[in-house]
């Protein structure tokens, strides 16, 4: 409760003065993510924020119904998809959901933190790239 605290005051510590939206602003507005462990889901939804984007998660199948991902694909820019903490069946219907749609997928390496985080970061720089070029 005391974190939660400190961050509406401003004193969240590095996340908080890493934050800033208009520097690390990557060119999709919302992504799926699909898998990963339920614990992490509040941290990558805040890094996804710094990164200026929405994260909308689904959880694999596990409570939720694998089909309930053809019905966010349309809305969300691209999506990524930890292959150590997915099923099958999941990971295989959002990779041909992503053909469906024409969005790209993303596959991480796990379900850490860092892994979305080094994903975003390489978009965002390749994006950087682009505008310079």
């Amino acid at each position: 409760m005391a974190k939660k605290q400190k961050r509406k005051n401003g004193n969240g510590g590095p996340a908080e003065s890493q934050k800033s939206p208009a520097g690390n602003a990557v060119d999709i507005r919302s992504f799926l993510y699909v898998g990963g462990r339920d614990c992490q889901v509040a941290h990558l939804r805040e890094i996804a924020s710094t990164y200026g984007a929405e994260l909308i998660h689904h959880d694999g199948g596990l409570r939720e119904a694998v089909s309930r991902i053809d019905t966010v694909l349309p809305s969300v820019d691209c999506v990524f998809c930890p292959i150590d903490c997915i099923s099958h069946d999941a990971c295989l219907r959002v990779k041909t959901g992503c053909k469906k749609f024409g969005k790209t997928f993303i596959p991480l390496r796990n379900g850490s933190k860092s892994s979305l985080e080094r994903a975003l970061q390489t978009m965002k720089e390749r994006n950087d790239e682009r505008r310079t070029s």
